[in-house]
């Protein structure tokens, strides 16, 4: 029963996300791209703060009320939520005039595959240390009880969300630029080589908790900027009619790529440690720079 119901809960989160990031598309006219990154941008980082903020709220909850309790405030906040949304939203925001089908899925956009692609390489290079491999390595070998993990990697969350909503300042929006393949390409490679220096780290004399934490901050700070433009590519590349079409294929990818990770986090540390999850992470990073080479770039001179 738990089981069904997370994996209901899942999909209804990223519905979710997918229907916000389509509505962004049409709300946004098509000529102010600048706009179209920075709201992509703002929904994305607050989005995963929030998330964070929710590791804190759901530990709160089953302090003061219980789990049943928990779950039935939970409930009573999204009911509120869905009630709102129903009046509040237009009905037909980001659908297709056309009914699609199946094979209508899949994208017939070169570009929107190639970020698929990229994407799911990207989420699986993060993964792949960061769900399974390092909650249990700074339990078993730093001794960290539950509390210590779990807001650790609650305000880790928190921070990425911030830097995501940051991104277009950081990646030149202010001097008039927006993101293109080239952006993603350059963005991935920066980050490509961070998790092997993580894992040489750890086999030096230099403090563990220092290399590793350090290390996780500068990931962090990397991965969600990196993840910020493609989020907003994604939504600058799908075609207005059906948006949520191409953004439902782009996240199928993400998915994928979560789950990729997730599996080989926990197979891969069981077996080899957690160096062997940061190298396949780099690999994974790299070859999601390499995929972007083929996404479309901007003129030159714009």
């Amino acid at each position: 029963m738990g089981d069904g119901g997370s994996g209901v809960v899942g999909i209804a989160k990223d519905l979710n996300k997918m229907s916000a990031k389509s509505s962004i598309k049409l709300l946004v006219p098509d000529g102010q791209q600048g706009k179209l990154y920075q709201w992509v941008a703002i929904l994305t980082g607050s989005k995963n703060a929030l998330k964070g903020v929710g590791f804190f709220l759901g530990g709160a909850l089953l302090a003061l009320i219980g789990f049943k309790g928990a779950l039935l405030a939970m409930a009573g906040v999204l009911a509120l939520i869905w009630i709102s949304s129903l009046i509040l939203l237009k009905k037909d925001l980001g659908k297709a005039k056309a009914k699609p089908k199946f094979r209508d899925i899949l994208s017939k956009s070169r570009a929107i595959n190639i970020l698929s692609a990229a994407r799911l390489f990207l989420f699986g290079a993060r993964d792949v240390w960061f769900v399974v491999a390092l909650p249990v390595y700074l339990s078993s070998v730093f001794g960290w009880d539950f509390w210590q993990v779990g807001g650790f990697l609650a305000a880790w969350v928190i921070g990425y969300g911030i830097v995501q909503s940051f991104a277009p300042n950081i990646t030149g929006k202010k001097r008039g630029h927006v993101p293109d393949g080239r952006a993603a390409f350059l963005w991935a490679l920066a980050l490509a080589g961070l998790p092997a220096a993580i894992a040489l780290g750890l086999n030096t004399g230099l403090s563990q908790q220092v290399v590793l934490l350090g290390g996780l901050m500068v990931f962090g700070a990397l991965f969600a900027v990196n993840s910020s433009l493609h989020s907003y590519l994604i939504v600058s590349y799908a075609k207005e009619d059906g948006v949520s079409l191409d953004v439902g294929f782009y996240y199928m990818s993400n998915a994928m790529g979560r789950l990729i990770g997730t599996v080989l986090s926990g197979w891969v540390y069981q077996v080899y440690g957690l160096g062997a999850c940061l190298w396949i992470s780099s690999a994974f990073m790299l070859f999601a720079a390499l995929i972007s080479i083929a996404l479309p770039r901007h003129a030159l001179g714009e």
